[in-house]
């Protein structure tokens, strides 16, 4: 497999890529830090949404929103042809730590308030080592700013509990997030203590504990050490949990890999690579990461804002185009929607519908539901099938069994804001929303090529329902 290539792409190379792009990417905030240095590496410019945009053809920009969302194009020419779009998200499930976090516990242990974000798969999370990242909001002396924070080494811990205590947990158990999936900080010996928890069956305990000085927030001091600023700087906070577990192979031939967050940096890191390897020449390739797609997508740097809407005017206009003009671009885009699929799975292969069976190394899946909840038509799946054939990756099919309701993801939400021809992809994977999830070692190089051939192509609106393809 390590010698397999596709295109001028090497799996392995790809793969080492990728891993190192997961294991530095634990929230958000930092998929999109490095997703901005590999542009600025290879010559992009930076734009900001508050100052004036000057583009020119032949340039090669990027914008980004909060932070956690990126927007980067290459204008061909000033008379273009449309938008060749992938957009992908950078969330995933996870835990993200509450203000105020320290809670003690029998006055000996600290742990940490959380809440969940998206639909994560609580058991996979318990007894692993964790740590936390996100972005912190600091005073200065002209207003405020934000700096990142990633505690680098396994700090946390959210421990199971034993058997002898849940005889039954194997026949099923409800997890409730405030009581179950705290995750542990630390003894009390090493800190100043923390808010109570409230234990109805120790009273005793919970009176005893609450008396003297009002505990200091340790928690918050570590965040501040790693910020590089003092505790009473720090305004307000971002603060997640993350997996510890580094990505890796798996398999007798080191078929499939392992990660947290494939689902969906495993899209986004192939899209960025595709851009970079592009070479457009009739319209703008419009690589796009939007943020909050696990919990609705209805912020402003998700799909449901107007982040890509506004991009692509602002192209339009600093080039000197007319609003006609933009319109019309937009009957001659397409938009790739890519987030990750679901493999058949050897455990349960009943879940998969009886036709439509993807697995993962056997290239992109096209994903298909007759409720919208995808966007691909017989329109946008045929124009995808083609562009897979012209990249010569190979490329499935996915639908739900007609009895069990699906997800959706956020390439009918960007409609609302842009209306185009667009198709829903994905990589397969298994265990999606784990900590720990599980795919193909071929597909993203598959994908890789089939963005590179995408961004540098066009496809042409000549009527409805037809279109001059262009790869």
């Amino acid at each position: 497999m390590n010698k397999d290539l596709i295109g001028n792409l090497d799996f392995e190379k790809i793969n080492a890529k990728l891993f190192d792009f997961l294991d530095h990417s634990p929230v958000p905030f930092f998929a999109v830090k490095n997703m901005k240095t590999a542009l600025q590496e290879a010559g992009f410019t930076e734009l900001y949404e508050s100052a004036r945009w000057q583009l020119e053809a032949g340039g090669a920009y990027f914008v980004t929103r909060n932070d956690s969302a990126l927007i980067a194009f290459r204008i061909p020419r000033k008379d273009f042809t449309g938008f060749q779009i992938m957009a992908s998200h950078c969330d995933s499930p996870v835990f993200k730590i509450k203000p105020n976090a320290d809670i003690t516990v029998e006055n000996k242990y600290v742990k940490l308030n959380v809440e969940k974000y998206g639909g994560a798969l609580y058991a996979s999370w318990l007894d692993r080592p964790l740590s936390a990242a996100g972005r912190v909001v600091v005073e200065t002396e002209d207003g405020i700013e934000a700096k990142l924070v990633n505690i680098d080494r396994d700090l946390l811990i959210i421990p199971n509990l034993a058997i002898h205590f849940n005889r039954q947990v194997n026949e099923g158990y409800k997890f409730n997030v405030q009581k179950d999936m705290l995750p542990l900080l630390g003894e009390i010996s090493d800190f100043s203590g923390g808010q109570q928890e409230s234990l109805g069956e120790r009273p005793d305990v919970d009176t005893a504990r609450s008396q003297g000085d009002k505990p200091k927030d340790r928690f918050l001091r570590l965040i501040a050490k790693e910020a590089g600023v003092r505790p009473d700087q720090i305004l307000d906070t971002d603060l997640y949990l993350y997996s510890r577990t580094r990505a890796c192979h798996v398999g007798m031939e080191n078929e499939y890999i392992v990660s947290g967050r494939l689902d969906d940096l495993q899209c986004a890191f192939s899209s960025l690579q595709g851009i970079l390897l592009a070479e457009p020449s009739g319209s703008v390739a419009v690589h796009c990461v939007f943020d909050n797609e696990e919990v609705g997508s209805g912020s402003k740097q998700g799909a449901g804002g107007t982040f890509l809407y506004d991009v692509l005017h602002r192209i339009n206009a600093s080039l000197g185009r007319r609003e006609e003009d933009y319109l019309r671009a937009v009957a001659s885009s397409f938009m790739v929607s890519a987030d990750n699929a679901h493999a058949v799975h050897p455990d349960h292969p009943d879940k998969s519908d009886p036709t439509n069976r993807p697995y993962m190394n056997e290239g992109i899946v096209i994903k298909y539901n007759a409720s919208q909840k995808y966007v691909t038509d017989a329109v946008s799946g045929a124009i995808f099938r083609a562009l897979c054939k012209k990249a010569g990756v190979p490329c499935q099919t996915f639908t739900n069994r007609s009895n069990l309701a699906g997800g959706s993801t956020l390439g009918n939400i960007a409609q609302g804001q842009v209306s185009l021809n667009a198709v829903d992809i994905g990589l397969a994977q298994l265990a999606m929303h784990s900590a720990c999830e599980t795919a193909g070692a071929r597909d993203t190089a598959f994908l890789v090529e089939a963005a590179r051939v995408f961004f540098s192509g066009s496809v042409e609106n000549t009527g409805d329902g037809k279109y001059n393809l262009r790869f």
